[in-house]
């Protein structure tokens, strides 16, 4: 009697990527990398190979070290947020899916876990299918779709594909907005409401938005949804963009900006939340946590505080499992054996 066996599923969570170390040579090897994507990058290939390796790679790196140094322990907090969260999704799966062998991966665009090492993984081990969740709630060309391009180009080398599913993002799930207003009120029990609430998103060149990129209405409206949920009347809050680049205009309003006005009009008090990221890394703990609070308080503001990404917060490790599981219920019609 032959054994009726487990449909083989890999859930691959995905993040955007860190350096090795912090180390002048690790921070090199991961922009150069990162800033080669022309998913990244719009400029003509010769011209910004020039200025990329020309000014870009020989200025930028020892800064972005110091920086990183400034947040980095035993390692990236992105890495070490990235792969207890894999723990605690595979753990959650686990517990309520017995139809599959199922597999929870990390993997990064840039750097390492590779998503290049899942790839190779799977084509060693062939999956009936793949679950691919971004770990960027709001979806942008220039951090989910790189995750596309990758698939795309490793599709057409294999011979025993698996099904696929992307999950686009989840910029407006109600259980994304609760999680965040939970984190608020939570931080705000212990320590305060404060005057105004700052919603700082990663910006995007504004160009990409007006060539179709959604990711800035998609953050409009999480951040708007969060300010319902939190009940905020328009002055106590605002949406803003950080981690400009360049000297080309990114869309507005800028963060550095409107922490400079606030300061200016002596702000009392300053909370600010990143709900772009699912877990802190270098924007969040030394951009927003430590250069935005100098420049807001050099201006003349009072107390600046930041709120931490929702990372390993359970109402998050469940908003992620939940994702999935919606797309391993509708996998049982197919695949699982009843």
């Amino acid at each position: 009697m032959s054994v009726i066996q487990k449909p083989k599923v890999t859930v691959v969570l995905a993040n955007l990527g860190t350096p090795d170390a912090a180390t002048v040579p690790a921070v090199r090897r991961f922009l150069k990398q990162f800033l080669s994507d022309p998913r990244v990058i719009e400029i003509p290939k010769l011209i910004w190979w020039i200025i990329l390796h020309t000014f870009v790679l020989t200025l930028r790196p020892k800064r972005v070290t110091k920086a990183y140094a400034a947040v980095w322990k035993n390692d990236s907090p992105m890495r070490e947020i990235l792969l207890k969260q894999v723990q605690l999704v595979q753990q959650r799966l686990q517990s309520e899916n017995h139809r599959f062998e199922l597999t929870v991966l990390p993997a990064m665009t840039y750097g390492q876990p590779s998503i290049h090492t899942v790839l190779d993984r799977m084509a060693e081990n062939p999956q009936e299918h793949v679950i691919v969740l971004p770990l960027f709630p709001q979806y942008s060309a220039t951090s989910t779709a790189p995750l596309y391009d990758i698939f795309a180009k490793w599709i057409p080398s294999q011979r025993h594909l698996s099904g696929f599913t992307f999950i686009k993002d989840y910029y407006q799930h109600p259980m994304f907005i609760q999680a965040l207003a939970d984190s608020v009120l939570n931080y705000q029990a212990q320590h305060g409401q404060a005057e105004k609430l700052l919603m700082s998103f990663h910006g995007i060149p504004q160009p990409y938005a007006d060539k179709g990129d959604p990711y800035a209405d998609r953050c409009r409206m999480t951040a708007r949804l969060i300010a319902d949920a939190l009940q905020l009347k328009d002055d106590a809050w605002a949406i803003s963009f950080q981690s400009r680049f360049g000297k080309q205009e990114w869309v507005k309003p800028y963060t550095d900006q409107i922490l400079q006005q606030w300061g200016e009009q002596k702000v009392q008090s300053v909370q600010v939340i990143s709900p772009a990221f699912s877990a802190d890394c270098l924007e969040t703990l030394e951009e927003l946590a430590i250069q935005n609070k100098e420049l807001f308080q050099h201006a003349g503001g009072g107390e600046y505080a930041y709120i931490p990404a929702l990372n390993t917060d359970p109402a998050h490790i469940d908003l992620l499992a939940s994702l999935v599981q919606a797309n391993l219920d509708a996998l049982t019609h197919t695949l699982a054996h009843r």
